[in-house]
């Protein structure tokens, strides 16, 4: 399927200059909502996890159909003050400033082995926080799954301890 014919590019969103990857079009249609959870799926190649962290929001999407996919549990990850429950943190740079993500304290178990979804890899702050704040909870990095990687920003240069697969690539 080529999943790229039903991304569109929006300008100017969320601030001048930005050229937004919406995936709206693709969550439309059915047979590729079905087909891009399958390739997403398939990414893992025979992984065993444990643990599926999806990050706010659009992480939110396929992470739980991929927890189900794998027998795993689904963690979410959010911005501050969203959980309800006892949380940590970890802040990260962005390119206009700084940002936090909290998880809860239960989420991850120590040895866990844990896969990281999220919709797009740009400059890798969110996803970057994302694995520091599941080493502190003593989860391991299988791997970071990503819908979109958009290459030209490099963001796979923050995790690269970790196995990092995309299925578009721009």
């Amino acid at each position: 399927m080529n999943f790229k014919s039903l991304i569109r590019d929006v300008s100017n969103f969320p601030e001048e200059g930005v050229i937004f990857k919406d995936i709206t079009l693709l969550l439309q249609n059915p047979a590729a909502l079905k087909e891009t959870a399958n390739a997403l799926f398939h990414l893992l190649e025979g992984q065993k996890i444990d643990k599926v962290v999806g990050m706010e929001s659009r992480g939110f999407i396929f992470g739980p159909i991929l927890a189900e996919k794998l027998n795993a549990g689904f963690v979410p990850v959010r911005k501050p003050g969203k959980l309800p429950s006892t949380t940590i943190s970890e802040t990260y740079d962005l390119e206009y400033g700084t940002d936090t993500l909290e998880i809860h304290i239960d989420g991850i178990k120590k040895g866990d082995r844990v896969l990281i979804h999220d919709d797009v890899l740009a400059t890798g702050g969110t996803a970057s926080a994302a694995c520091k704040l599941i080493e502190k909870l003593g989860g391991v990095i299988v791997q970071c799954n990503f819908l979109i990687e958009l290459t030209f920003l490099e963001g796979n240069s923050k995790i690269s301890n970790y196995p990092v697969k995309s299925l578009i690539k721009y």
